[in-house]
């Protein structure tokens, strides 16, 4: 379907414009119906295209890649348990079915706000009617010195591949040589943050580490492998509660990963991490899971920015002083009230705008957003997660751990997906089995990245 740029003059249900002497609002959209463009095709942007299939108004989804990635499993592409495919979908298969929607591939550089049109970096702009920010969140650096420079983030595909490779070429180069063990840490991993993403990565790396690797290089002793967990907080997971925290640490520390907690990270060099105590780690491969930050939407489409660079919104989810427009997920910021930025609240607030697009459509009032908290989930291992769920309902070990892989299991873009990790986990299980120990990229992959350890001073 192209996209079309040409305005129609408002209907009499059409809301009036908040500028004054600015154009009317466009109706965009074929058949004189409304179009709403959303911008991100995460949880958030792909819950409010199910939720708007059967709604009078066209839908544009714009993102800069063309696939939905579940986010939460890219370190399992890390750590060689599962494929790319596993985790993403084409945005396009995904719309095949949803008659009232189309795609377009770009990156938002800016918006005009008088003749509503959102601008990309190539193409035509495209005219809109409502307008959702679903844009998500990057890796948050804090200005820690070399982070950039010198550690991997989790928040792409592109992200989890390098990390692969870059992980097994370092053990690759272990084998026969003391000195890549010893002075240069080839066979350690350092993760800086001990939130979910962390300490799922770091269970998951101490586990291929000795289950799989261990057995796929008999001449390397792993004994002298490293997984280091580094975090600035008393604990690991944060904001949960004391008994997950503890048993969570207690388990990594079973596994044998290294914390250091209270610590935090003062520069990343190449082959080093510094704290804040003067440790120093020698590390072939550093990790960043400290913090993330929302999309820098807000900024390129000059909005009131909140904690993170997240965009203000008001209680029912819309931007003040820009009409139609609305902000859901890691982006968005309720200005007295801050969501936590996690999948089920970009879901949730997908599921409320969508209502609300509804109601403006038919000339209703707006009404708030309420978020519902489902609670919290990390795994550790095998047969080891944390789960914090309503109502009080706590669970460790087994139980957790088989609600942390239905859950995730569930929320899988795509029949396809969920059969392929399901039959993955099922047989790394039996076979402690990781399908996904290939080094695909180049060198220059990992240019800049700790390729190589840095010359004395």
């Amino acid at each position: 379907m192209a996209t079309d740029t040409t305005p129609r003059t408002r209907g009499p249900a059409d809301p009036p414009s908040e500028h004054a002497g600015a154009s009317p609002t466009r109706w965009s959209g074929q058949g004189g119906r409304p179009r709403v463009v959303i911008v991100g095709a995460g949880f958030g942007g792909m819950t409010l295209v199910r939720e708007l299939a059967d709604a009078p108004v066209e839908i544009v989804l714009v993102d800069r890649r063309n696939h939905h990635l579940f986010q939460p499993l890219i370190y399992q592409v890390a750590t060689a348990s599962l494929e790319p495919a596993d985790i993403a979908y084409p945005v396009r298969g995904l719309l095949a079915k949803v008659d009232n929607a189309t795609f377009r591939l770009g990156e938002v550089t800016g918006v005009d706000w008088e003749e509503r049109r959102l601008e990309l970096a190539e193409g035509p702009p495209i005219a809109f009617d409502h307008l959702v920010l679903a844009a998500g969140a990057e890796t948050a650096t804090f200005g820690i010195p070399g982070v950039d420079e010198h550690a991997f983030g989790l928040k792409s595909l592109a992200d989890g591949l390098r990390l692969r490779d870059h992980l097994l070429r370092e053990v690759e180069r272990a084998e026969g040589r003391q000195e890549a063990v010893e002075e240069e840490g080839a066979l350690t991993i350092t993760i800086c943050g001990a939130g979910p993403t962390g300490v799922e990565l770091a269970g998951a790396a101490a586990e291929l580490f000795d289950h799989v690797l261990a057995r796929d290089f008999p001449e390397l002793d792993f004994s002298r492998s490293r997984v280091v967990l580094a975090e600035m907080d008393e604990s690991v997971l944060p904001g949960s509660s004391t008994q997950q925290q503890e048993y969570a640490a207690e388990q990594l520390r079973e596994r044998g990963v290294d914390l250091h907690l209270g610590q935090p990270v003062t520069e990343v060099r190449a082959r080093e991490v510094e704290l804040e105590d003067g440790t120093v780690i020698v590390s072939g491969t550093t990790v960043w899971t400290a913090g993330i930050q929302a999309n820098p939407l807000a900024g390129a489409l000059e909005l009131e920015q909140g904690p993170q660079g997240r965009v203000v919104v008001d209680e029912t989810l819309a931007v003040p002083a820009r009409h139609g427009t609305w902000a859901i997920g890691d982006v968005a910021a309720v200005a007295d009230d801050p969501h936590p930025q996690l999948a089920p609240v970009a879901i949730q607030g997908a599921k409320h705008v969508a209502e609300e697009i509804r109601r403006a459509v038919v000339g209703e009032q707006p009404q708030p957003f309420h978020y519902a908290d489902k609670g919290t989930m990390a795994t550790i291992g095998r047969r080891a997660a944390v789960a914090e769920l309503p109502y009080g309902i706590t669970l460790t070990g087994t139980p957790g751990w088989i609600a942390w892989l239905l859950l995730h299991i569930i929320m899988l873009m795509g029949g396809r997906n969920r059969v392929s990790v399901l039959t993955n986990w099922a047989w790394s299980y039996l076979r402690w089995h990781k399908p996904g120990r290939l080094i695909i990229g180049t060198d220059e992959a990992t240019e800049g990245l700790r390729t190589e350890p840095q010359p004395p001073d």
